[in-house]
């Protein structure tokens, strides 16, 4: 399938800043899954600072706002050919050690909800495993909208028994670990045909002996078929969220984001 993604992110501020970094995660990469036939980043307003690829493989650039500027703009665009993988993205690359993505981070950090769900999975095989999780966070956690935000964890989540796609991810990727299976936070893209979740979209990934990392998404209660476009990677949101930064001074912001998929 051939994909064809916008995602167009708008800053604006009621006065200049004294200064604001932004740090874009916006270019996806070939993969087991999917081949990038066109991609272009555009932005307006400020300056490339920095361009490489982090620790988790994920293409990057730090962007500063122009002098003087009350607005920043940046446009990503392309056209992404997939492949339907049965939610398998292929063997572990990179320098990342597998352990690390054993390891909790505040975001994933498993409380007694957490727990509770794991102790809920029966004895099998890791990927029989897996799978019985994923059925037990669609059971348990309702895709709510509007019901979390970007700084809820996945344990409150789960208290909660409501989230949308980051909380299952992080419920997913932290019950993983619990359970001694290496799990990683996904952002992408998907093309949905339902009104029940955004384009822009976020899902997990285990590691799995003999077949690599294999995706599941817990807010669709599926493993990603060709209808989805992976984009970073990381221990969490934090490690893989599109776009984020800091700024100093007194301005007010406004945030619009845009995101389109059609095949």
């Amino acid at each position: 399938m051939r994909l064809k993604i916008t995602h167009k992110t708008e800053y604006a501020y009621d006065q200049p800043n004294a200064y604001a970094l932004q740090r874009l995660r916006l270019i996806p990469t070939d993969g087991h899954s999917q081949r990038v036939l066109s991609w272009s980043l555009d932005i307006s307003g400020a300056t490339e600072e920095a361009g490489y690829t982090d620790a988790f493989g994920n293409v990057t650039r730090l962007v500063s706002v122009d002098s003087g500027e009350t607005s920043l703009s940046a446009t990503a665009t392309g056209v992404i050919e997939t492949i339907d993988r049965s939610g398998v993205s292929g063997p572990h690359r990179g320098y990342t050690p597998l352990w690390l993505f054993r390891q909790e981070t505040p975001l994933t950090a498993a409380g007694d909800s957490i727990k509770a769900l794991v102790a809920d999975v029966d004895d099998g095989a890791p990927l029989q495993r897996m799978h019985a999780l994923l059925q037990l966070i669609v059971e348990r956690v309702a895709y709510e909208k509007g019901s979390t935000t970007v700084a809820t964890t996945g344990e409150e989540a789960a208290r909660k028994g409501a989230g949308v796609c980051q909380d299952q991810a992080h419920i997913f990727a932290s019950a993983a670990r619990l359970l001694d299976v290496p799990a990683r936070y996904v952002s992408g893209y998907l093309m949905s045909e339902g009104d029940n979740h955004a384009a822009s979209h976020a899902w997990a990934e285990v590691h799995i002996e003999g077949l690599g990392w294999v995706a599941f998404d817990p807010a669709n209660g599926i493993s990603p078929d060709e209808r989805y476009v992976r984009l970073a990677t990381g221990r969490d949101y934090n490690d893989a969220c599109p776009v984020s930064g800091f700024r100093l001074g007194e301005a007010a912001e406004r945030l619009e984001v845009h995101v389109t998929v059609e095949q």
